[in-house]
């Protein structure tokens, strides 16, 4: 293995990257209780307006971040090759990219929101659709700034250097508080109260992460020269990686509506319990989901510079590092779910029910997911993109869906049966990627 690899990606410079990441996703979950907290205060209608809309926005937030994924990937090989000029370009190009396309995205949705929301929601209170209208206005607002933001971000953790990301993360979600209680308690705005600090934290994250983007001193940096000027060949590269990777998260939120709505079949306590475990299971996930981008610098690195054999060191030895660390983390997660559940007014059988479902959950959270998810990353850093993508949608389609009518609907096994079609899902996809590293057919593609 070439020792200068080696040395750039020692366990502490691991650690530096993995940490900072941790520390954000766990700041944005945390920061979502505070917000969902807020509107709660705002009334039903807002609540209600809120929670639709946000469905909606998803769809375009994992947009922006494949997009992101695809530009990180094609900077990480520069930064690997040591080609810090076509690293730059990569960087500005992503940045143009994104602000055209949120742009225009932001457009449409500004242009058809009372149709958008008619079509979605139509059979919802008057009340709630004024909410949706709203929120969806300004969020429409925002998605230049989330681009820009993650174009930005992509970059910054393409070098490795994550703690800038996790300071402009703290102070966003800082000012996304204060908003949302002045919003909520001072001026008593409504659902305008808690969507418009959202979108001044976006501007100021968007602002701060792209002056960051710009300074020299950094091995990678934005150029105006190569931000105002079209580079077809380029941008095709990053969407390579763009494309599968926005239908593969594009399929799993439709998924997850579908499955929301067959929970919906199970009756009161199970869609309780299932509500209160999957906020459960969400932060039992975070070391599995802020280890992808560790993943796509690491790796993509690795190939760039043509040093298959520290790519592969490294795939076993970041498999390694996420399976021992998300054991121990959810292990913390589900020592820590009775305590928490003591603060839910729930009845007991309810109450079981949820500790039953994050113990499936954690338990294939542990040994599974650090594969079926962070893992894949590094198979799309290779640039084995089409292959990933198969796999994701035959598993999340033909396993999770399907087993979910199966083992939910058809075996009466309800939310049961659908936490185990997911660690189904987790478990396939797992044994796959894990099979197709070994077999390095990864070894055989070029994003560059």
């Amino acid at each position: 293995m070439d020792s200068s690899m080696k040395r750039r990606f020692s366990g502490k410079a691991l650690r530096a990257m993995m940490l900072p990441l941790f520390a954000e996703q766990l700041l944005v979950m945390l920061v979502g209780i505070v917000d969902t907290l807020a509107v709660s205060y705002a009334g039903e209608a807002a609540v209600s307006g809120v929670s639709l809309v946000n469905q909606f926005n998803i769809i375009f937030i994992y947009l922006f971040l494949a997009l992101a994924s695809g530009g990180a990937v094609v900077i990480s090989q520069y930064i690997g090759r040591r080609e810090g000029e076509n690293a730059r370009e990569t960087a500005s190009q992503l940045l143009t990219f994104s602000a055209i396309f949120s742009l225009v995205v932001a457009a449409l949705v500004l242009a058809g929101k009372e149709m958008l929301l008619s079509l979605l929601f139509g059979r919802v209170e008057p009340e709630v659709m004024e909410a949706c209208v709203t929120y969806l206005e300004v969020s429409a607002y925002s998605y230049p700034a989330l681009a820009i933001y993650n174009a930005g971000a992509a970059l910054q953790r393409s070098m490795g250097r994550t703690k800038g990301t996790m300071y402009i993360s703290v102070l966003a979600n800082v000012i996304n508080m204060v908003g949302d209680f002045i919003g909520v308690f001072v001026l008593g705005a409504g659902v305008a109260g808690v969507a418009y600090p959202s979108l001044i934290a976006r501007l100021f994250s968007a602002a701060a992460v792209t002056l960051l983007c710009f300074e020299q001193k950094n091995e990678v940096f934005y150029r105006w020269m190569f931000i105002f000027r079209w580079n077809g060949s380029l941008m095709r590269r990053i969407l390579s990686i763009a494309v599968p990777n926005g239908i593969e998260n594009g399929v799993f939120q439709l998924v997850k509506v579908v499955l929301t709505s067959m929970v919906a079949l199970f009756g009161t306590y199970q869609i309780a319990a299932n509500g209160v475990a999957q906020s459960i299971w969400s932060l039992a996930a975070l070391v599995g989901v802020a280890m992808g981008p560790v993943f796509i610098t690491v790796i993509g690195q690795c190939v760039g510079a043509g040093d298959l054999e520290a790519a592969e060191y490294y795939f076993k030895k970041l498999g390694k590092y996420t399976l021992a660390v998300s054991t121990g983390w959810n292990l913390i997660i589900l020592a820590l779910t009775p305590l928490v559940l003591e603060f839910y007014v729930l009845e007991p059988e309810t109450k079981q029910l949820v500790l039953l479902l994050v113990l499936i959950h954690n338990v294939f959270n542990a040994g599974a997911f650090p594969y079926s998810g962070a893992f894949s990353n590094g198979l799309r850093a290779a640039g084995d993109v089409k292959f990933t993508m198969k796999v994701s949608l035959a598993s999340t389609i033909g396993g999770r869906l399907v087993l979910s009518y199966v083992l939910g609907v058809v075996m009466d096994m309800g939310v049961i049966g659908l936490a185990w079609a997911m660690a189904a899902d987790w478990t396939i996809r797992a044994l796959l990627f894990l099979w197709r590293e070994r077999t390095g057919k990864w070894r055989e593609f070029q994003v560059i």
